[in-house]
């Protein structure tokens, strides 16, 4: 059996939002690798091994699929939402560089819809023009760089994604940024807060982001800054795709 690596996108959290490829992948592999919570979303089955681990260790996690493959495995590496947006995809190219068989191992990604899609599709298109997404998680960049990147972001006024803002062991940095965000923005754009988009815990609000605090956030929220441009419809937000 020749072995492959599939580095494969579950989407924001309901099965019917993962890919046909996706799922066909899934059918396939003899071995699921990745976070803990993303692999329990994988059905036992006969001849499927499961390797779930800590979400702090990505790059042994991508060696030990790429040997698994090299030994003949086939190996879908899973992550939530798209593999390739602060994801388990980096992590697999990473820890193949230098490696000999680089051009020759049989890897693929599999893309998924993306926590971040998701959110804007349920509230309308807040993402209708240029927009940038930027993790407020410190872990493994320094807050000065996330801080420069949000003041310049929101001078340049793009819509912007944030994905991990607020975890119960550094609660402060969310708050920065949205104090930041406050004072550079200056005006009563939308907000839009999406927790746990497509389960049945969701929960999205949407606000001035004047009236927007800290605690509205976890780690299981993307949040949504519209442009000057955007606006209300309705109960829908968008962003016009033409710029005045």
């Amino acid at each position: 059996m020749s072995g492959w690596v599939r580095i494969v996108g579950l989407g924001p959290g309901c099965d019917g939002l993962i890919t046909p490829e996706a799922q066909a992948t899934l059918a396939e592999a003899t071995d699921i690798v990745g976070y803990i919570p993303y692999v329990a979303r994988i059905p036992d089955r006969p001849g499927l091994t499961k390797h779930a681990s800590d979400n702090r260790v990505e790059l042994d996690r991508a060696r030990h699929a790429l040997d698994m493959a090299r030994a003949g495995a086939q190996v879908a590496v899973v992550s939530s939402g798209d593999p390739g947006v602060f994801a388990m995809a980096s992590a697999v190219f990473e820890a193949l560089e230098g490696a000999p068989d680089a051009d020759t191992l049989d890897i693929e990604v599999l893309p998924g819809i993306t926590a971040m899609l998701a959110a804007a599709a349920r509230i309308g298109a807040p993402l209708g023009h240029d927009f940038c997404c930027i993790n407020l998680s410190d872990n493994l960049k320094p807050w000065t760089l996330i801080e420069k990147r949000l003041r310049l972001a929101a001078e340049a006024d793009f819509a912007m994604a944030f994905y991990n803002p607020r975890s119960k062991s550094r609660p402060e940095g969310f708050a920065r940024a949205l104090s930041l965000l406050q004072q550079v923005c200056a005006d009563t754009r939308p907000i839009i807060f999406a927790r746990a988009v497509s389960t049945e815990e969701e929960e999205i609000k949407v606000l001035p982001l004047p009236d927007a605090t800290p605690e509205m956030a976890d780690m299981r929220t993307v949040v949504i800054l519209g442009s000057s441009t955007t606006r209300h419809v309705g109960r829908y937000v968008y962003t016009p795709r033409f710029a005045k």
